[in-house]
């Protein structure tokens, strides 16, 4: 279990480890170095995602390690709550963002001809934590479409 505190509130996440053993190595290991610490949700779309895990409240990207293999097809699904890897249109680029799916996100899932979204773990305590982040105003800020017009910054991560 891992306890995320944020500025806008805490939530506690599982991890899905016999599933996305990988993913959740490489999300642990970030967790260890506390690399989240310090970093924003920098996007928000309501009835989709927030997405965080890699950039500075003034929109600086951190440094990552290299990118991990996509394990989307392990049979888990992009349903509210879960957590997923962030990636760019290469399907193994994920680093170390994350997003919260706010609504069950079907497309994502892995299929034939779909690389889909790795899910790697569930919110088990405070989804309100992430629905109030999900209903914050968002904008265009450094470059970044659907950001909050106020900084969500998380304050730690850590094992519990």
């Amino acid at each position: 279990m891992i306890q995320f505190k944020t500025s806008h509130g805490d939530f506690t996440v599982e991890l899905f480890e016999k599933d996305a053993p990988l993913t959740v190595a490489n999300f642990l290991q970030y967790v260890d170095e506390q690399f989240f610490d310090g970093t924003i949700f920098h996007r928000i779309v309501p009835g989709f995602v927030i997405q965080g895990g890699g950039l500075t409240p003034d929109f600086a990207q951190k440094k990552t390690r290299d990118p991990i293999r996509n394990e989307a097809d392990n049979g888990q699904l992009n349903l509210r709550g879960t957590l997923s890897m962030a990636r760019t249109n290469a399907p193994h680029s994920a680093t170390s963002q994350f997003f919260v799916n706010l609504t069950d996100n079907d497309f994502l899932d892995y299929r034939p001809g779909n690389h889909g979204y790795a899910v790697f773990g569930r919110v088990t305590a405070g989804m309100e934590t992430i629905d109030q982040i999900a209903a914050l105003a968002t904008g265009r800020r450094q470059g970044y479409t659907d950001a909050p017009l106020e900084d969500v910054v998380i304050l730690s991560a850590r094992r519990v």
